[in-house]
């Protein structure tokens, strides 16, 4: 068997993840493209004379005994966000927490009017509130709680530990954890909104399931959602909205206890379409293939004549930020309860949508097609990082140190 000749390609890059895969989904799609590929063939030649050295000298002590090409991620997006998704190959992948560090960029849109286990339309509502107070100008005035340095508490369907347990296992298994969960500190450099849609002008809507009865309890202990939704100074008691009616008094409480209690899988959107069986936080339900997910499916139906509000807000923030906590808890400053709808990263440290970032559609029209842009992008990111440690994002200044359990940011 002849070695394959040619430079062993290997660094950084990214790519614009389209919705409906997670991130590890995204590296398994890479490495079946790379691992038969002429472009990382000599990466594959010298990984196979390593593994046999390290045979001849004892040190053989990998549990998977597949040679491949080495693939990670700088940074987990859900399966319902899209954008920058940076990606280490080889010894990129030692690069890879200066990524994790650096600040990021995201453009959501948020719903008002209702809060659901996952934070975010993909899950079942918890409780809906009134919104027909909610205007921009209370929106634009309550974002100005959010900037700075804050302390945020990450929600329960994401991937940090408490006890040696990931919060989703809880969340699945419809167990309380058996702690609280703490609180984290956290930074919005920038936030704004982008674009506000009044009811009626736009196509977002609510999941159709409700949570269960028993999975609402756990919502009131844990997240006191019956007191959570506020009356506001200018509506009346008891004044319906969207057929619900306000059922409490307006609760006092940090703007960081976002934590929340979810079932074990994920509904549909909002339409009559099968559940989908994505965990919001880049998992998988074991023993189901992920169906695709098209948050922009509701474009296809009729305008209603009323409905809740969305906002899209514009946001740089630094590590461990959960922009679907934003959501929630700005949904309770302004005087309802809110999720996220759609979500966008278009910046991570230097790598930018529009600029250095590789379409996923390229990568579908064969190697002739995706082999000259990534090996284009490899080599301008290992240009620019000679001696450098990775992902450090230079227009931050010093780099942060990485938080124990970071984990999506999304």
């Amino acid at each position: 068997m002849t070695t394959p000749k040619g430079k062993v390609i290997e660094g950084v890059f990214a790519i614009n993840k389209p919705v409906s895969i997670s991130s590890a989904q995204a590296i398994r799609n890479l490495q079946h493209l790379f691992n038969p590929s002429a472009l990382f063939a000599p990466w594959l030649a010298a990984e196979r004379s390593n593994r046999e050295i390290e045979k001849r000298t004892h040190r053989d002590r990998r549990k998977d005994k597949r040679v491949q090409v080495k693939i990670g991620h700088g940074g987990t997006l859900d399966p319902m966000a899209t954008g920058v998704l940076i990606m280490g190959v080889g010894k990129g992948t030692k690069r890879l927490q200066g990524f994790l560090e650096c600040t990021k960029t995201y453009e959501a849109t948020i719903l008002f009017g209702a809060a659901t286990d996952t934070y975010d339309v993909l899950g079942k509502v918890l409780r809906r509130a009134e919104y027909g107070h909610v205007t921009k100008k209370k929106v634009v005035k309550a974002l100005s709680k959010f900037r700075g340095k804050i302390m945020q508490r990450p929600p329960i369907y994401s991937a940090l530990r408490v006890q040696g347990k990931r919060l989703y296992e809880y969340a699945r298994e419809g167990k309380a954890v058996p702690k609280e969960i703490e609180q984290r500190p956290v930074e919005v450099k920038e936030i704004e909104v982008v674009e506000w849609r009044e009811g009626g002008n736009h196509r977002y809507n609510f999941p159709k399931e409700e949570a269960g009865d028993e999975a609402k309890d756990l919502a009131e202990e844990v997240l006191h959602l019956g007191e959570a939704v506020a009356t506001p100074e200018n509506a009346s008691e008891g004044q319906s909205m969207n057929g619900t009616a306000s059922t409490g008094t307006k609760r006092k409480r940090s703007l960081d206890d976002g934590d929340s209690v979810l079932p074990n899988k994920i509904p549909e959107l909002g339409h009559d379409e099968e559940s989908q069986y994505l965990i919001s936080g880049g998992l998988q339900t074991p023993n189901h293939s992920p169906k695709q997910i098209d948050t922009h499916s509701q474009q296809n139906s009729p305008l209603p004549v009323e409905g809740p509000p969305a906002v899209k807000l514009r946001m740089t923030v630094t590590s461990g930020f959960y922009v679907r906590s934003l959501s929630h808890d700005l949904g309770e400053v302004v005087g309802s309860l809110a999720c996220m709808c759609e979500l966008v990263r278009t910046r991570q440290g230097d790598f930018e949508l529009g600029k250095n970032v590789l379409d996923y559609e390229s990568l579908e029209k064969g190697e002739d097609v995706w082999g000259p842009k990534v090996k284009q992008l490899l080599a301008e990111w290992g240009s620019g990082n000679e001696g450098m440690d990775g992902g450090a994002d230079r227009s931050d200044g010093e780099r942060r140190r990485r938080r124990r359990n970071s984990s999506s940011d999304a």
